[in-house]
């Protein structure tokens, strides 16, 4: 089992919510984030004064999957959040060691 995370674009969500249901994830965690990589933020003006942005707004969304949807999984995010501008985000992919459902008790690959 693995777990990818995806930081994207807020505006990207729905598409890459909808790749992935195509491939068969199930369920996912979404969080609102801000961070900055090669962007390095952006100034704004605001009133007449200048400011700088130092992090931009993302969505971070959290996916468990079996082994054999890794990749899949990880091609519809890249087709769904790729814009081919600076900024489209990163994804990252840890292995997972045990995973429990609360409500039934559940483990492992019958409980994702």
């Amino acid at each position: 089992m693995k777990k990818i995370e995806a930081i994207i674009k807020p505006f990207k969500l729905d598409e890459v919510r909808e790749a992935l249901s195509e491939v068969g994830v199930t369920g996912l965690t979404v969080t609102e984030v801000k961070g900055f990589g090669r962007q390095k933020g952006h100034t704004e003006l605001y009133r007449g004064a200048e400011y700088v942005v130092d992090f931009l707004p993302k969505i971070k969304i959290e996916v468990v999957v079996a082994e054999n949807t890794v990749e899949p999984a990880i091609e519809a995010i890249i087709k769904a959040a790729r814009t081919g501008k600076i900024g489209d985000g990163k994804i990252f992919v840890t292995p997972v060691e045990q995973i429990v459902r609360i409500r039934t008790g559940e483990t492992n690959e019958s409980a994702i």
